[in-house]
């Protein structure tokens, strides 16, 4: 029996043209079903037929007052929550979000090469990456580090690429607990070429996998 996932991609803000492939590549990870839509009215119905929620490059006003208190509910009983990329630019009129993801995206130099540095290689989202992994992306800085309320499973080497604005304590990935609730963030995720990359691919299914409390 698969595992359901709901992949949740509305955006009132900025719009990355990645979401169709970054779609299309989650639809293809083995073991998963996935349900994907960009209406409200998806997370104001009971998401517990779901082993994770996925907000995937979401970004501003998300979610109607009854989908806020129907993801309160589901994280806290259990379900599996996984951001990626502009999930960190999403409903920062709401407190709890912010708590829930770990951190709030605050700005990004230009796409451009640089180093992910993995932190912990004992998680599934990290354990079969290189200890320094070379990656292009968007390498996005936060508003604070969310180190100290969260286990932090990678960062970025600001001195591999331009502009990086957090200095030596910069993460990327993470997960945390919410109630008796997993969730999973990474910041990378920016272009369509990520969804065709081995090792990104790699990174996200081993998060949603940690999320959903599977060994699919």
């Amino acid at each position: 029996m698969t595992a359901r996932l709901l992949v949740y991609t509305r955006t009132t803000g900025f719009r990355h043209d990645s979401i169709p492939d970054a779609v299309t590549a989650i639809r293809a990870l083995h073991g998963y079903t996935v349900d994907h839509s960009e209406d409200p009215k998806a997370l104001e119905a009971p998401l517990d037929g779901y082993a994770t929620v996925v907000f995937l490059s979401t970004s501003g006003e998300v979610l109607t007052p009854a989908g806020r208190e129907r993801l309160v509910g589901y994280v806290g009983s259990g379900g599996g929550f996984v951001g990626v990329h502009s999930a960190a630019c999403t409903e920062y009129d709401w407190p709890y979000y912010g708590e829930l993801l770990g951190a709030r995206f605050d700005r990004h130099p230009a796409f451009q090469p640089g180093k992910v540095v993995i932190e912990d290689h004992d998680h599934p989202a990290t354990r079969y990456l290189p200890t320094v992994w070379d990656f292009t992306d968007e390498w996005y800085d936060f508003r604070s580090s969310p180190r100290g309320r969260v286990r932090v499973l990678a960062g970025a080497d600001e001195s591999s690429y331009e502009g990086g604005g957090m200095g030596a304590d910069h993460p990327l990935a993470w997960c945390r607990e919410e109630g008796k609730g997993r969730v999973f963030y990474t910041a990378l995720g920016h272009a369509s070429e990520a969804y065709r990359d081995p090792g990104f691919l790699t990174h996200l299914r081993g998060g949603i996998d940690w999320a959903a409390g599977s060994t699919v």
